[in-house]
C-alpha cells in the first residue's frame, strides 16, 4: 500500500488486524510502527522476526523515502527530519491516535526523535541497539580498529566517507561486517535476508556524510512521556 503525504510517496504494510473478538465483546489492538534501520535499507527486514508481535498488536510496516519500495526523490530530502515528519504524516493518513513506536539501529534514531517531537502520540517506545548522538561513531570506529579483520576495515571506509557507489557495494558491506553487528551471525540466512532487502546508496551515503555525525538529542530525552 502506499500513501501519499507531504512531498513524498510512501510505502507501508500491514500486518494482523485491528479488531479482534474476544467472547461477545469486540475489542482493539494498539497500532506498532516499525520503523527499520540503515539508513539505506527497508522494511522487510523485520519480518519474520517481528511478526509474532501481531497476536498483540496491529503491526505498521513502511519503508523511508527513498529507500525500499518508497517514492525516490531528491537525495537532499533523505534526512531525519524528514523521516520524523513522514512518520507522522503517515499516522495522521490512517487516521491513528496514540502509536506504539519501535525502531531498531538508525530506526531508533527516528523513533527516539520522534517521541521527542511528537511525545503526545507515543503510547510505549521501543528502541533496540540505537543512541541519541552521534559519539556512536567514535566509539564503531574503535571496536573495528581493535577487533575488526582487514576485509570489514576496508569494507567500513566507505561507510565512514559516505561514498557508496552501488547496492552491490552496501549489500556486500552488511554481510561482511555481520558478525560485527550479532553475536550469532549466521553468514547463511544473512545472506537470503539482504538478498531480500531493497537498498539505497543514496540514503545512507547522505546521513553517514553528513546529518548522522551531528546528531544529538541527549538534551531533549527528556520531553519522552511515554514507557520506553
Amino acid at each position: 500500500m502506499r500513501a501519499k503525504i507531504r512531498d513524498t510517496e510512501i510505502f507501508f504494510d500491514v500486518e494482523g488486524s485491528a479488531l479482534v473478538v474476544d467472547g461477545d465483546q469486540i475489542c482493539s489492538k494498539p497500532v506498532a510502527f516499525l520503523i527499520h534501520g540503515g539508513p539505506g535499507a527497508d522494511h522487510t527486514s523485520f519480518k519474520p522476526t517481528f511478526s509474532a508481535l501481531s497476536r498483540k498488536l496491529q503491526l505498521v510496516y513502511f519503508d523511508h523515502r527513498g529507500q525500499g519500495r518508497s517514492a525516490r526523490g531528491s537525495k537532499e530530502t533523505y534526512t531525519l527530519d524528514n523521516n520524523v515528519e513522514d512518520m507522522e504524516a503517515l499516522r495522521q493518513h490512517l487516521g491513528l491516535d496514540k502509536i506504539v513506536v519501535i525502531g531498531g539501529s538508525y530506526g531508533g534514531m527516528v523513533a527516539l526523535t520522534y517521541a521527542v517531537r511528537y511525545p503526545q502520540n507515543v503510547s510505549h517506545l521501543i528502541v533496540i541497539a540505537t543512541a541519541a548522538h552521534s559519539g556512536f561513531l567514535e566509539r564503531a570506529k574503535e571496536i573495528l580498529a581493535s577487533k575488526g579483520t582487514e576485509e570489514q576495515k576496508a569494507s567500513v571506509q566507505r561507510l565512514w566517507d559516505g561514498n557508496f557507489e552501488n547496492e552491490e557495494q552496501l549489500r556486500q558491506y552488511f554481510q561482511v561486517l555481520g558478525p560485527m553487528y550479532s553475536l550469532r551471525y549466521d553468514p547463511t540466512k544473512s545472506g537470503i535476508a539482504w538478498s531480500r532487502n531493497i537498498l539505497s546508496v543514496d540514503a545512507i551515503n547522505v546521513a553517514f556524510g553528513g546529518f548522522l555525525r551531528n546528531y544529538n538529542i541527549l538534551d531533549q530525552l527528556h520531553k519522552i512521556t511515554a514507557p520506553t
